[in-house]
């Protein structure tokens, strides 16, 4: 537990934020490419941890450009192997620091993915990004929504609209650097309302 004017909190751990989007990105417009990597980039900037499907698309290019700023890139494959992540998913290994190793394919993956992060972040996207975006609604996971980019990121207002379920905790914004700032808002606002009360500070733990 850390002391911050006084007060104690928990000891501040690296925000882990998800890029879920489109792996196939033949027919995004290249600017959605590029807000993609610009994510990727300020995640790694602000020092916060970029989670990811470990594919290719939208996700991998957020990866690359992640590690070119010198971040950390975690990946979650559905592959229950390295050998099955490469020759039966054929999926990337490139710009991820730890790729683990699910077995549960997409679907379950998708769970692991969304519950490992801190918030989640999406772009484009077909029906596995709308499959993670659904996981971390009804989970209550704050999310943001790269507005503009197409894909399933347009169809969301609507879904959220008709499905009756109130606007969760989802941000929208066009602009990656405002997206972002919206994103790690929600987070904050999460944190101060933590109920520390029966938290057990590391030196009262052991053995």
């Amino acid at each position: 537990m850390e002391k911050k004017n006084g007060k104690s909190s928990f000891y501040h751990l690296k925000y882990k934020i998800c890029v879920s989007g489109s792996a196939e990105t033949d027919g995004c417009p290249p600017e959605v490419i590029r807000q993609a990597e610009q994510v990727g980039r300020i995640i790694a900037e602000r020092n916060m941890i970029l989670v990811t499907g470990a594919t290719t698309g939208i996700p991998f290019w957020a990866a690359k450009s992640a590690k070119e700023a010198g971040g950390f890139v975690i990946g979650l494959s559905p592959a229950a192997s390295k050998l099955a992540h490469m020759k039966s998913y054929r999926l990337p290994l490139d710009y991820h620091d730890i790729i683990i190793y699910t077995g549960f394919d997409y679907s379950g993956r998708n769970l692991l993915l969304t519950r490992a992060a801190d918030a989640i972040i999406t772009i484009n996207g077909r029906m596995g990004t709308l499959n993670e975006f659904t996981i971390g609604f009804e989970d209550r996971k704050p999310q943001g929504i790269l507005a503009g980019s197409g894909g399933m990121s347009d169809e969301l207002p609507e879904i959220i609209k008709k499905a009756h379920r109130g606007p969760g905790k989802v941000v929208y914004e066009s602009d990656p650097v405002k997206l972002i700032d919206k994103v790690v808002a929600l987070i904050e606002a999460e944190e101060k309302n933590l109920d520390l009360s029966n938290y057990v500070p590391a030196q009262s733990a052991r053995g």
